[in-house]
């Protein structure tokens, strides 16, 4: 006998980034547990999924177990924007089994429960707190039916119903015995600690029944609007419309010019639309001078652009032409003074930036920074992060520019202080030198993957009209520790395709 394959209908949650974390949405009909411990958003994550699904044709009956009324709960909940006190009595009910439960009998619970859904018919059933009804059957000693036979009854009860369910409960350990763990169709657990001064909040989808749910725990946050959640940036295949990807450059050739007169030359034409830089060097090395005339020749080129300024944000946008830019909304500024940051939490508004705007430039100002903005739990994985943030934002077809702050020992050349070099399809490196007894700034293009570039050291000048490549540097050995040396001027060729 074969049987018909089952379609499961998807339902929208309303709570951004959580359809991602589920695989696809929630499955209609499904029994769900949403656990942690107290004040980890349990309640919050129930009512923003019930009064964005809510409605006329799908009735949603939340019931509460606890001593206080709804109407207390309900007085906090009306703070978030998702919360519509037009449902309120109209397709969102509030039952109040505080009287059933404290009888500890699991069975005139149950028989409560049964006789609302049968009364309202909801399509949305959610209970808050279960864990309290079972703590309050299990301190009474007189249960008439065991719990596993209320849950498996419950569950039974629900589905035939065509009821998707949420039991809330407070739970603190994952090795719980409770046979709830096991009847759920979904188990999302929420958790929260405090670092430094820090609240930090996941998410993880333990369970879901029948689709590929994203494995891991995931950053969210709770303001205003509610619950966000914050997965893994999305790598998608790179964008072939308008912007060129990096794997196509080989064959299209396709550079945007950064914005300073003679530093397109040294790099080869330009950097190839769609690759990420890297520019380092030391404080006070014109970097985010550098930034910002890449953003504002992508302006003068007809292009948008979005900053993530992790350090004094004023400094890319103290510039008149930077400023009127964001002012007419041709620069996005992604804001980056809420605690607790994560690097995914970043990506998200990012690429919801990019969209918005549609950007094709991209600055980052500085990976120091950044890291200093993350939560402290967030910085011991903070290159694997990055990495994943930097691939998503390339696959959009952006180019992306990223500041990394160096120590300047003047006998060590590195580039990047988390060992994030090999993520970027191109170096740039700002160093200070000593010439003649006076400190002078030279810059260097180290690597531009699959392009020819100078490798030369050239020196360079920052006045009122911004960055001014000068002239190479002949003969300087000192760059690693040695003692200028004039010699013989040389021609300076482009180096061969950097393959690294």
């Amino acid at each position: 006998m074969s049987l018909a394959k089952v379609t499961i209908n998807r339902l929208a949650t309303g709570v951004p980034g959580l359809d991602a974390l589920l695989g696809g949405g929630l499955p209609e009909f499904s029994f769900n547990l949403l656990a942690g411990p107290p004040g980890s958003g349990k309640t919050t994550l129930a009512h923003q999924m019930m009064f964005a699904l809510a409605s006329s044709t799908r009735p949603a009956l939340y019931f509460t177990v606890l001593g206080e009324p709804p109407l207390k709960m309900l007085r906090y909940q009306q703070q978030f924007e998702f919360f519509d006190s037009e449902k309120v009595n109209h397709c969102v009910h509030f039952i109040n089994l505080a009287e059933e439960t404290a009888t500890g009998d699991l069975t005139k619970v149950l028989t409560r429960m049964v006789a609302e859904v049968e009364r309202r018919g909801p399509s949305l059933v959610f209970v808050d707190s279960f864990r309290s009804v079972i703590l309050a059957s299990e301190s009474e000693g007189n249960v008439f039916i065991s719990l596993q036979h209320f849950i498996q009854q419950l569950g039974m009860l629900m589905t035939s119903w065509q009821a998707t369910t949420f039991l809330l409960g407070e739970y603190f350990s994952q090795n719980d015995p409770s046979p709830v763990f096991t009847v759920a169709d979904g188990l999302i657990w929420l958790r929260q600690s405090v670092q430094s001064n820090s609240m930090v909040r996941k998410m993880e989808v333990l369970k879901m029944r029948g689709q590929p749910s994203l494995p891991g725990l995931h950053t969210f946050r709770i303001d205003n609007r509610g619950i966000r959640v914050f997965g893994p940036p999305p790598v998608v295949a790179k964008a072939r419309d308008s912007h060129c990807t990096v794997g196509d450059f080989l064959t299209t050739g396709v550079r945007i010019p950064m914005g300073v007169s003679g530093l397109d030359a040294i790099m080869g034409g330009g950097l190839p639309r769609g690759y990420s830089l890297l520019v380092a060097g030391p404080s006070g090395s014109s970097k985010s001078i550098l930034a910002s005339a890449f953003l504002a020749e992508g302006a003068r080129q007809g292009e948008t652009g979005v900053i993530a300024a992790f350090e004094q944000r004023s400094k890319l946008s103290r510039g008149r032409e930077i400023a009127h830019l964001i002012e007419s909304d041709r620069i996005g500024v992604v804001d980056t003074l809420s605690p607790s940051l994560s690097v995914d939490e970043m990506s998200m508004l990012l690429i919801a930036e990019i969209r918005r705007l549609k950007a094709s430039r991209v600055v980052i100002d500085s990976l120091s920074g950044f890291e200093l903005a993350l939560a402290p739990t967030f910085r011991s994985d903070f290159r694997e992060s990055l990495f994943r943030m930097v691939s998503a934002l390339t696959g959009l077809g952006v180019s992306v520019f990223m500041t990394s702050e160096l120590e300047d020992r003047y006998n060590e050349l590195r580039f990047s202080p988390y060992g994030t070099a090999f993520l970027t399809d191109a170096i740039i490196v700002q160093r200070y030198i000593e010439v003649d007894s006076r400190l002078q700034r030279v810059m260097a293009v180290v690597k531009v993957r699959a392009s020819a570039h100078s490798n030369g050291l050239y020196l360079f000048h920052i006045d009122d009209s911004g960055i001014r490549i000068g002239e190479k540097l002949v003969g300087y050995e000192g760059l690693l520790g040695g003692r200028p040396k004039r010699q013989r001027a040389a021609n300076d060729p482009l180096i061969g395709a950097d393959d690294g």
